[in-house]
């Protein structure tokens, strides 16, 4: 498991650039057939488009890339918005930049800015997830300690989920690995040592604009 970034839906925008319209499109995607169906469709949709060029990203190590220029020069179209999702470390990701050629030839260069610039709105115009690994405590404690624990919780920013209650209170707390000896020995000492904690796995939390989605 890494960390990353993704989008959250499917999103566009466009603009025009010396005179050629550039329709930016952004999609989660999950797997390679969703990205070429997605493909399919934009490209009967734009059916009449000068083209319609594309990159996307897999995975969480980005172990899959994929772009094509569609026709325009090589390595003007596809290369420049792979580069774009590499660069803001996004994955799980498919842009894909329709264009309408408007009569003036930009040039290797400027194709190659204005794809860029193509995806960079693509995406802006969706909402960027950033996926966090967190390690899962388990703790159980008694019903005369639920105000410590929550206490605890609030004044030190602790993610966590509601507690059930069943003979004891179960709380499911997320602290980053680096940080989860200190969480123990805190727990333990706030309670005397009146706690069960059991380590679970590691788990993605999204985190848009800074707001764990939990």
């Amino acid at each position: 498991m890494r960390e990353y970034k993704t989008v959250l839906n499917n999103a566009n925008d466009e603009i025009i650039i010396e005179k050629s319209r550039f329709i930016g499109y952004s999609f989660h995607i999950s797997s390679q057939d969703e990205a070429e169906n997605f493909i399919k469709s934009i490209k009967k949709q734009h059916y009449d488009a000068t083209h319609n060029c594309y990159a996307y990203i897999l995975n969480d190590d980005m172990s899959v890339m994929k772009c094509s220029d569609d026709k325009e020069p090589s390595s003007t179209a596809g290369v420049p918005m792979l580069e774009v999702l590499k660069k803001q470390n996004i994955t799980n990701c498919l842009i894909i930049a329709t264009r309408y050629f408007g009569g003036i030839k930009l040039g290797a260069g400027g194709l190659t800015r204005a794809y860029s610039k193509t995806a960079k709105i693509a995406l802006s115009s969706n909402t960027i997830v950033e996926k966090r690994i967190f390690k899962q405590l388990e703790i159980s404690i008694d019903y005369n300690l639920i105000g410590k624990i929550q206490k605890f919780i609030e004044n030190n920013h602790i993610l966590s989920k509601a507690p059930e209650f069943f003979e004891s209170v179960k709380f499911i707390l997320y602290e980053k690995h680096e940080n989860l000896g200190n969480l123990k020995q805190d727990l333990l000492n706030i309670t005397n040592g009146n706690i069960i904690i059991e380590e679970k796995d590691e788990v993605y939390i999204d985190f848009i604009d800074e707001v764990a989605k939990i």
